[in-house]
């Protein structure tokens, strides 16, 4: 099951052709997961309630690492008065690990514009080392789950 979310453009993500840069494209997947999965906790709280607090919810000391971005840029993302669609949803769900991937539309043309996937983990702050994941977050991980967007 994938999430469909409105996420906005700003002036300032613009190169010089018009495009969202790519850097800009990278905090556009970070706000989507915000967006869909909550802030780490005790960042920005209190705040909007999420339905799947992947990481909202996470003890204090565990912290959710990015471990990987994979992107491919399909079409040029043009800046629109118009917050991008971003389709979110998990591709891959480990003992350690899970993968979140995205694809952004353009708001005018519904073009997909990028798709991408981000690895995370969860890293114990106090013992310097990765943790499993918790039975209860695979099973909310694992109802988001569909195909990956790379083979």
């Amino acid at each position: 099951m994938s999430l469909s979310l409105q996420i906005p453009m700003r002036w300032g993500d613009m190169d010089a052709y018009g495009h969202i840069n790519n850097v800009e494209i990278v905090r556009i997947l970070e706000e989507a997961r915000v967006h869909a999965f909550g802030p780490p906790a005790g960042t920005g709280l209190p705040g909007v309630e999420v339905e799947l607090p992947i990481f909202a919810d996470l003890p204090s000391g565990i912290q959710a690492l990015v471990v990987e971005h994979r992107i491919k840029y399909l079409s040029p993302l043009h800046y629109r008065n118009l917050p991008a669609r971003v389709d979110i949803w998990v591709s891959a769900v480990k003992g350690a690990s899970f993968t979140v991937a995205y694809a952004i539309y353009d708001a005018v043309s519904g073009t997909k514009c990028v798709i991408a996937e981000t690895t995370l983990a969860y890293f114990d702050e106090a013992a310097q080392r990765l943790i499993r994941l918790l039975p209860e977050k695979k099973e909310l991980l694992q109802g988001l789950l569909e195909e990956s967007n790379f083979p």
